[in-house]
């Protein structure tokens, strides 16, 4: 099922176990290997979709590509990845995936 055609809000409580095809380098990506319950990025790429305005709410009607400009590490040491959306600027950040690509 598509992202969009789920209610709003729908991954703030629901794990996203759903593939997808990267929009920026063409990869099949896959839940698993993450290492948690939401994928949010490309493993290969780093890149995202701006489909979100608080994590999981799918509600942004953007959905351009985010792409990856840094990395930071929160107070608890994990490690996030900042993306920018490349159409209007919005910034984000998504934590690291255990099979991303470094």
């Amino acid at each position: 099922m598509n992202y969009k055609n789920r209610k709003r809000a729908y991954y703030q409580e629901n794990s996203c176990l759903d593939n997808f095809i990267c929009k920026n380098c063409g990869c099949i990506v896959v839940p698993e290997g993450a290492g948690t319950q939401h994928r949010n990025h490309c493993p290969h790429c780093l890149h995202s979709l701006h489909v979100d305005i608080i994590p999981g709410d799918r509600a942004a009607d953007c959905d351009a590509n985010m792409e990856p400009i840094g990395v930071w590490v929160r107070k608890n040491g994990e490690w996030a990845i900042i993306h920018r959306c490349t159409r209007c600027g919005h910034l984000s950040s998504n934590r690291i995936a255990a099979d991303d690509n470094p």
